[in-house]
């Protein structure tokens, strides 16, 4: 008797039909097959188990204790199966699977996290897997494939990539809760012209950057930065201690940070633009069913 027994499916299933209905008409009737061919199902299996399942007289059928077990057995590897083929759905659906976000300090504070929590509502067996990267660090990671998506700053237009606005907001001035300025319902962007300026380093802020020297040489000055920082708590921070004041997006409103004031600022132009991006040549179904989200939140470009 060999160990490596060669039979299919359509072997085990004839054998669990005899062996749980003990009776062989009503298990072919129930295979859709005649008792002639269920037979030699049935004989063709325990010769190649080298084991007999099913004792047959006249009047009836029996397992015998080599079929009890096998039939034991066979119920639940039919039950991995039917697992198997419902996790390899899933992941071709795209409901179970895998997912990389990059995203940049705008869309962490603002509309990423009601986003991200909304899609593991609706597929709680997605991993996600969050990742912190620079607007300019993202278009190349999307085009190596090594994200799925990218949150980061528009407008942007490079062959290969394809985006959806996500998000368009008003920018603000960051302020110390002290300052003259402070307590104003708007700020226009010249009265910030002798401003010492917080700004985010050029290393993980550079288009934002180019964004806020564009605005303010459009009302006649350059910033006069006196102090960088990497991250958003950074620049909170140095405004809170009194050391300039920083342009920032409407998000602002959204982090908690004591002796600062969130000021908007007055001007047509001062606007930032969130994108959602991925590459047109690389797909998994789980980002599928991320970005069908995207577009259902905002269906006009903005949430």
């Amino acid at each position: 008797m060999s160990n490596n027994a060669r039979f299919d499916l359509k072997q085990m299933k004839a054998f669990m039909a005899v062996a749980e209905s003990l009776h062989f008409k009503r298990a072919a009737d129930s295979l859709f097959i005649t008792q002639p061919a269920l037979s030699r199902l049935i004989k063709g299996l325990e010769e190649e188990l080298g084991a007999e399942l099913l004792v047959r007289t006249t009047r009836q059928v029996a397992l015998t204790e080599s079929g009890r077990l096998f039939l034991q057995e066979c119920r639940q590897a039919l039950r991995h199966i039917d697992r198997a083929v419902y996790l390899a759905r899933s992941a071709a659906a795209g409901d179970i699977g895998h997912i990389s976000v990059a995203y940049n300090d705008f869309a962490i504070n603002g509309v990423l996290p009601s986003i991200l929590e909304q899609f593991k509502e609706l597929h709680p067996d997605v991993t996600v897997e969050l990742v912190y990267m620079p607007s300019q660090d993202q278009y190349k990671a999307i085009k190596d494939s090594l994200i799925d998506i990218g949150f980061l700053l528009g407008p942007l237009t490079i062959p290969g990539i394809e985006t959806h606005r996500i998000a368009l907001e008003k920018m603000v001035v960051i302020l110390p809760a002290r300052h003259p300025l402070a307590k104003h319902k708007h700020i226009k962007v010249e009265q910030l012209k002798e401003e010492r300026f917080i700004f985010g380093a050029e290393s993980g802020w550079s288009l934002f950057r180019e964004q806020t020297f564009h605005l303010c040489h459009a009302n006649g000055f350059s910033p006069n930065i006196i102090q960088e920082a990497t991250t958003s708590i950074g620049i909170f921070g140095l405004v809170a201690a009194n050391m300039g004041v920083s342009i920032y997006s409407e998000c602002a409103f959204k982090i908690k940070r004591e002796g600062v004031a969130i000021v908007p600022l007055n001007s047509k132009n001062a606007t930032i633009e969130t994108i959602a991006a991925w590459s047109q040549d690389y797909e998994n179904p789980t980002a599928r069913l991320f970005k069908k989200l995207l577009r259902e939140l905002a269906p006009q470009g903005h949430l």
